[in-house]
């Protein structure tokens, strides 16, 4: 009977504790580089090699409307070196022709290139997966809150320990 009631009281206590240790549970964070995930994700996408693509081929005209400038500039020189202010003139007009035709195709592009981009960074399917692959780590790492450290001004520090981008890239199939 003695023997009983040790045994309860000991169990009693051993409830009792853990239920208190269970109800002080630790909050663990973690931090995700959502740009690194992103630039993995995408790197091999046939959209970003498309945007790459267009960049380039964008940049190559410019280096070559660049060129076909500065051989203009070249022309003038000569003329206004010989003194035929004629053939000067007509090539400044040229010149200006150009480099206004130059900032327009630029300016053009360059909003193409950044709304190809935009598309890029908005796509759902990314995020979908992204989103249900953090919950998934998370959940199996124990994580109460994971936090994206491109919102830098929330995160004064943080150890290296929770950060978890390599197994959210891992578990993407990146």
């Amino acid at each position: 009977m003695k023997f009983k009631r040790l045994f309860i009281f000991a169990l009693s206590s051993l409830i009792a504790c853990c239920s208190g240790l269970y109800a002080q549970q630790i909050t663990k964070f973690a931090v995700v580089d959502t740009a690194r995930v992103y630039q993995a994700y995408f790197m091999n996408s046939s959209p970003v090699r498309n945007y790459e693509s267009k960049k380039n081929e964008f940049q190559t005209e410019i280096n070559n409307l660049t060129q076909e400038l500065q051989s203009l500039h070249n022309q003038k020189l000569e003329y206004d070196k010989s003194g035929d202010f004629v053939n000067s003139a007509r090539i400044q007009a040229e010149i200006t022709k150009k480099s206004d035709y130059i900032t327009e195709y630029t300016s053009a592009k360059n909003t193409e290139l950044e709304s190809i981009k935009n598309s890029l960074k908005t796509n759902d399917d990314f995020y979908q997966r992204l989103y249900t692959t953090l919950e998934q780590v998370a959940e199996s790492g124990g994580y109460s809150v994971v936090m994206s450290l491109q919102q830098a001004n929330a995160i004064l520090w943080y150890s290296p320990s929770v950060d978890i981008t390599d197994v959210v890239i891992s578990r993407l199939g990146l």
